[in-house]
């Protein structure tokens, strides 16, 4: 019998709603799946205590053991950075940052070397990473870097029950977007995107037409002909066509409209007329997710050699020391993980 591998959550920053998150989400949601946490491992046995989750399906484990956990079993891989002192503060800090980059780290070495199938990554502080010394835009970019790719070669998606969305730039900012809406990178979102609907399949009471992705301007109204810009004409369109001429646009499997005003792109996804949205920007794509499936959308790395999935909010420093952490986004992202990497055995999984 072929037992899945393991998946890896990396439990982010200490002082922040992650490690309560995913340790509510696994002890609720995990199944029989085996899951192993990255992090402080004394401190996450502690930090299940209290919040009266039982520990004794807790165990300790060594990197390389991850396979040899039961059934159901949860491991906790200590990373050798103790949340100790001002780690475990509500608010960014250095030590924090190293904290959180190591246990982010653990669980990427465990993926890259086949030992888990999948990571799911609690929330970070990128303020708190740089005070630490490191330099560090996000998780996106820091997961290609590890895996030996560049920025550029995957791409940042939040899917959710009523948007999917890919982006073809991600932390970038405003006055640098004309110049980073580059045709490769429209056409390797859109691509990426058209694997991942395929992957995930259509929505449940969805009929089996064809899959459609309506890919947005940057511009206003798409430019409106030119008058706005030209970013439209010359990296969108194009771009839009080149993935046309590709599988599995060019079979019919899913089919592209654009470049589209986002406020319309975006509607048509809210209604269920397209299955996804190619998004130019950052902000167009996680303001709508966030107003259309708050806590349930999930933020997924297309293009690693390893499935990677996100919550969809931030570190939360007031919740975690009000103790009101809410793991339902966690639940999402473990769930998507699950769903992702179910056909990733035996090889490393994701594309």
């Amino acid at each position: 019998m072929n037992v899945p591998r393991p998946l890896a959550i990396s439990t982010g920053d200490p002082g922040g709603v992650g490690p309560e998150v995913a340790l509510r989400a696994v002890a609720c949601a995990a199944g029989d799946d085996r899951v192993v946490l990255f992090g402080d491992a004394v401190a996450l046995r502690a930090r299940a205590a209290a919040c009266g989750i039982a520990v004794d399906r807790l165990r300790t484990i060594e990197p390389g053991a991850e396979r040899d956990l039961p059934p159901g079993g949860v491991g906790l891989v200590d990373v050798g950075t103790p949340w100790i002192g001002d780690a475990g503060r509500h608010a960014a800090t250095a030590a924090g940052g190293a904290a959180q980059l190591a246990a982010l780290d653990g669980a990427i070495a465990a993926a890259l070397a086949g030992r888990v199938r999948a990571i799911v990554t609690a929330p970070m502080s990128k303020a708190a990473v740089n005070l630490a010394g490191q330099d560090f835009t996000g998780h996106t970019e820091h997961l290609a870097r590890a895996a030996g790719l560049p920025d550029d070669a995957v791409t940042m998606m939040f899917l959710g029950p009523r948007l999917r969305v890919a982006l073809a730039t991600t932390h970038v900012a405003v006055v640098d977007l004309p110049r980073e809406v580059t045709l490769p990178r429209v056409q390797r979102a859109i691509e990426h995107l058209g694997d991942a609907l395929l992957r995930l399949g259509p929505r449940p009471g969805t009929s089996e037409r064809a899959l459609r992705v309506a890919v947005t301007g940057l511009n206003p109204h798409a430019g409106e002909g030119g008058l706005f810009g030209d970013e439209e004409p010359r990296a969108i369109a194009p771009a839009i066509a080149a993935a046309a001429a590709r599988p599995p646009f060019s079979s019919g499997r899913v089919q592209l409209q654009g470049p589209l005003g986002a406020e319309t792109a975006l509607r048509l996804a809210a209604s269920g007329e397209v299955d996804g949205v190619v998004a130019m920007t950052h902000d167009q794509a996680t303001i709508a997710s966030k107003l259309l499936d708050w806590t349930l959308a999930v933020n997924v790395t297309w293009g690693l050699p390893f499935v990677r999935t996100s919550v969809d909010h931030g570190v939360a420093y007031d919740a975690a020391e009000r103790g009101s952490a809410d793991p339902a986004g966690m639940v999402s992202a473990l769930a998507m993980a699950q769903q992702l990497s179910k056909h990733a055995e035996p090889a490393t999984g994701g594309r």
